[in-house]
C-alpha cells in the first residue's frame, strides 16, 4: 500500500494497514543533530510531504527567518530573533495607524505558483502531498498589528479591523484556490489558540470572527475533493467540536495540554489526529517509560479504525533517542508487539 493511500484510508477511518507518520524536523535538530535526524528519517520515513511551491515569482523577503537579527517577511512584517534555529518575534507593529489600513501590501508573490511543477512533484511520489501554503489569519493579524493590540482590537472592534480581517481572508482564498486546482492531496492551515490552559479569546468570539474564516477554507478544499488539515498549538479543547462541524478532516494540536481521554470519549472517530507527542516534557525530558507510555495512551484514546498520524516535531530542546523511540513505539504497535 502506498503512504498516499495509507493516509486516505486514515482519514476515512477504514482500517489502515498500519499508522502513517511523519516527523517535523525543525531547522535547531538540523543544526545540533544531523546524523540523529538522518537516521530516524532513514529508518521511519515519512509518508506525509509538502509540496515545493515553486514560485515563478520569489516573495520578497530580507534576512533568515531562523537566524539570530532581523527578518522581513513577505508581507514586510518585522521578527526580532535572538535564538538560532528557531523563528523571532514582532517587536513592533506593521499596522500602527488604522488609516494606513489599506496601504498594508499583500504578498502577490504567493500566487505565481507553477502549477505544472506542482503537478508534476505529486505525480512523481507515491506520498501524500500537503499544499505548499498554509493561511494563518488570527497569527497574520498579530503580526501586522502585534499580539497586545490585536487582542484590544478584537474587543473594541474599530471597523477598520474588519477591513484587515477581509484583506487578509480574501489573499487567503485566493491562495488556498489556486492550490485546490493543482493534484495535492490536501490543503493545510494553521493558527496557534492556546495558552497552556485555555483559549487566547473567549469560544463566543472565536465562533463570531474566525470560524466563518476557517468555514471558507474547509468549503474549499471540500469543493476541489481535498483534504483539509489544520495546525494549532496550546489549549483548544472549546474548540475541537466546531472544527469537526465544519468539517476539517486532520487536526494537529498539543493533545497533553488537554486530557487526551476526554479528547477520545467526544472526539474519537470524527477527526484523525495529526499527532502529537508532548514536546515540554516527554521529548526533551521524558524516560524511556515515559515516552513509550505517551505513545500508547495516544493510541488507546484516540485510534478507532484510523484517525491518528502518528506525527512528533524534532525540534528545540527534544533529545534524538526520544524522538526515535516514539516512531519506534509507533511501529511496534503497528507490528502488533506494543
Amino acid at each position: 500500500m502506498t503512504s498516499r493511500k495509507l493516509v486516505r484510508k486514515t482519514l476515512e477511518f477504514d482500517s489502515p494497514i498500519r499508522i502513517p507518520r511523519q516527523m517535523w524536523v525543525l531547522p535547531w535538530a538540523i543544526e545540533h543533530y544531523p546524523e540523529k535526524v538522518f537516521s530516524i528519517q532513514s529508518n521511519f520515513p515519512d509518508d506525509i510531504v509538502t509540496s515545493p511551491a515553486f514560485y515563478r515569482k520569489l516573495p520578497v523577503t530580507t534576512g533568515d527567518k531562523y537566524q539570530k537579527g532581523i527578518y522581513i517577511d513577505e508581507w514586510g512584517c518585522i521578527f526580532e530573533n535572538r535564538q538560532k534555529g528557531i523563528i523571532g518575534e514582532i517587536k513592533e507593529p506593521l499596522l500602527k495607524e488604522w488609516s494606513d489600513v489599506e496601504t498594508i501590501k499583500l504578498p502577490e508573490e504567493r500566487l505565481s505558483v507553477d502549477v505544472d511543477m506542482v503537478n508534476a512533484f505529486c505525480r512523481n511520489t507515491d506520498k501524500f502531498v500537503l499544499s505548499g501554503c498554509c493561511p494563518r489569519p488570527f497569527e497574520r493579524l498579530q503580526f501586522i498589528r502585534k499580539t497586545e493590540n490585536l487582542l484590544i482590537d478584537l474587543i473594541e472592534q474599530p471597523e477598520e479591523l474588519f477591513i484587515l480581517i477581509n484583506r487578509v481572508h480574501q489573499f487567503y482564498i485566493k491562495e488556498l484556490e489556486l492550490w485546490a486546482k493543482t493534484e495535492v492531496d490536501a490543503l493545510t492551515f494553521m493558527d496557534d489558540w492556546g495558552t497552556q490552559t485555555s483559549l487566547l479569546i473567549s469560544p463566543e468570539l472565536w465562533q463570531k470572527i474566525f470560524k466563518p474564516l476557517y468555514k471558507d477554507y474547509i468549503d474549499i478544499a471540500h469543493k476541489y475533493n481535498k483534504y483539509i488539515f489544520m495546525h494549532s498549538d496550546g489549549y483548544i479543547m472549546d474548540i475541537i467540536s466546531d472544527l469537526i462541524e465544519l468539517g476539517l478532516d486532520a487536526l494537529n494540536a498539543q493533545i497533553f495540554c488537554m486530557n487526551i481521554e476526554e479528547i477520545g470519549r467526544r472526539f474519537n472517530g470524527k477527526i484523525t489526529f495529526w499527532g502529537e507527542i508532548d514536546r515540554q516534557y516527554i521529548l526533551s525530558r521524558g524516560t524511556p517509560e515515559e515516552v513509550i507510555g505517551a505513545v500508547k495512551r495516544v493510541y488507546q484514546s484516540l485510534y478507532k479504525d484510523g484517525g491518528i498520524i502518528a506525527q512528533c516535531e524534532f525540534g528545540a530542546g527534544a533529545k534524538p533517542e526520544n524522538v526515535y523511540l516514539v516512531f519506534k513505539t509507533w511501529n511496534d504497535i503497528n507490528s502488533g508487539n506494543p
